[in-house]
């Protein structure tokens, strides 16, 4: 079975992670930190803003079953990828619209998918979404991972 990865900054990372890990084609997902300067972030010192790090879902998915378009077409659908720095109700950069990519073929197809988007006129503000090298990606704490999953919920406003 082969396998590749993908990660993605949606705002809260508990939603997303719900919304890929029902997706078909998709082995798993975790939830962590991505895009700062400080070593082994957490939760706390994320949400102070001075980390730079941003809320990511890692998404392990067999490419052969999806393809990594259809991963950036979930994206752009449960997302407001228009907004600087916020999703709904959470404001701060951890929260940013941001695809971080892992090799030059997910970079281009996302920069690809993201001037489609824009060109398009969906939205009536331009699309903010950065498209970032990944890093390391840091796991989120025990207590984050299927965060909605453990508590019977699908979205994080039920």
């Amino acid at each position: 079975m082969a396998m590749a990865k993908a990660t993605f900054g949606m705002g809260c990372f508990w939603g997303p992670e719900v919304t890929f890990g029902k997706t078909h084609g998709v082995l798993g997902t975790a939830v962590g930190y991505m895009g700062g300067s400080t070593e082994n972030p957490d939760y706390r010192t994320v949400c102070s803003g001075q980390t730079g790090h941003a809320e990511v879902v890692e998404v392990i998915f067999d490419p052969d079953m999806i393809s990594y378009q259809q991963l950036l077409e979930i994206f752009w659908q449960n997302h407001d990828p228009t907004q600087v720095n916020r999703q709904g109700p959470d404001v701060g950069s951890q929260y940013r619209s941001v695809i971080f990519f892992h090799d030059e073929d997910q970079r281009e197809r996302a920069e690809r998918s993201r001037q489609v988007l824009d060109e398009s006129g969906a939205f009536p503000r331009p699309v903010a979404t950065l498209i970032e090298p990944a890093g390391t990606f840091w796991r989120a704490e025990g207590f984050h991972q299927k965060y909605l999953e453990k508590r019977g919920a699908v979205a994080c406003r039920t």
